[in-house]
């Protein structure tokens, strides 16, 4: 379980149990029996449970555990293999803190409209706004994701702003989108569903691969199309590119 966490980003994993004679497991040295006891009662554990710890940032701690719950549903078989469960994601972060860059980045893109209840935060706390878009899933994997758009040029060049886009680069890479905003642009959303990944459920098959009529290997390379491969110097030319090994 620890080599699994680490895989996934963690430093570490701190594990308590709670026995009838006492706390065990690697945090069970920094708790007293009272604090062991009022850990079991948050999280529901009885006698026997195994409490698994992450800490980290939060994205950190959501893949961590996410992962190591994957990990018990198919040491333990606890998910029916007959069974297609679907679930629609929602609520989803607008903005992500970009740590290393000390910005703020678009969690889905930068034309996902937030929800109209969050416009308020943009100036006090982005990282709390919610955007409208939506992810539709099955047994685990995304099978559509979409979102609606945003179409008002006011809440547009917010989002901009918000992401460190120049006055400069706002006006010369999305200046028409905009202008057209201001003529009254409709509601608009969508979705994008992947068919592929569906029938791989459908077909209990593990890889997508297994589905797809030309998959390309771990390589990249589609065996059967014999791609990539080279391709004549005329061909580079018209498409004005140049190639040095």
């Amino acid at each position: 379980m620890t080599e699994v966490a680490k895989s996934l980003g963690a430093k570490g994993l701190a594990t308590l149990t709670g026995p009838a004679e006492g706390p065990k497991g690697s945090a069970a040295k920094f708790v007293t029996p009272g604090e062991a006891k009022a850990v079991q009662s948050r999280v529901g554990a009885k006698e026997g449970d195994l409490i698994l710890f992450a800490a980290d940032a939060r994205a950190v701690v959501n893949k961590v555990l996410g992962g190591l719950r994957l990990l018990f549903r198919d040491k333990l078989n606890l998910a029916d293999k007959d069974v297609m469960a679907f679930a629609w994601i929602v609520d989803f972060p607008m903005f992500a803190w970009n740590e290393e860059e000390k910005r703020w980045d678009a969690e889905h893109h930068p034309f996902t409209m937030p929800q109209l209840a969050d416009l308020d935060k943009f100036d006090t706390d982005p990282g709390a706004i919610l955007s409208d878009a939506y992810d539709m899933v099955c047994n685990g994997y995304e099978l559509a994701s979409g979102s609606i758009r945003i179409h008002r040029s006011d809440i547009q060049l917010k989002v901009f702003q918000l992401l460190g886009i120049s006055g400069a680069d706002i006006e010369s890479k999305f200046g028409h989108m905009l202008e057209a905003f201001e003529y009254g642009a409709p509601p608009h959303g969508g979705m994008a569903p992947g068919i592929d990944r569906l029938v791989m459920l459908l077909a209990d098959e593990p890889n997508i691969r297994e589905v797809i009529a030309f998959p390309k290997n771990q390589n990249g390379r589609d065996v059967m199309a014999d791609a990539p491969s080279a391709v004549e110097p005329k061909q580079l030319k018209e498409l004005h590119i140049e190639i040095r090994e």
